[in-house]
């Protein structure tokens, strides 16, 4: 099972990174915040887990929102 995480960054707001997750993960608006704090924090967290296939899209997605996400 594979691991998309997305990093802390000093470009995108708490609100920036809480819609991306909801639109393109899927979250509901409490784990987006929770989400969001873990990476604001931590400096990184895992949003969501399943097959490279399934993963990749999302990853993009956010890349290309400019939110820095890998897939471990």
């Amino acid at each position: 099972m594979l691991k998309l995480v997305i990093y802390n960054d000093d470009v995108n707001t708490f609100d920036w990174v809480i819609d991306t997750l909801m639109e393109v993960c899927g979250h509901t608006s409490e784990q987006a915040e929770q989400c969001t704090i873990i990476i604001h924090y931590k400096g990184k967290c895992s949003v969501k887990e399943g097959e490279f296939g399934e993963l990749l899209p999302m990853r993009n997605s956010i890349c290309e929102r400019g939110i820095s996400a890998e897939i471990h």
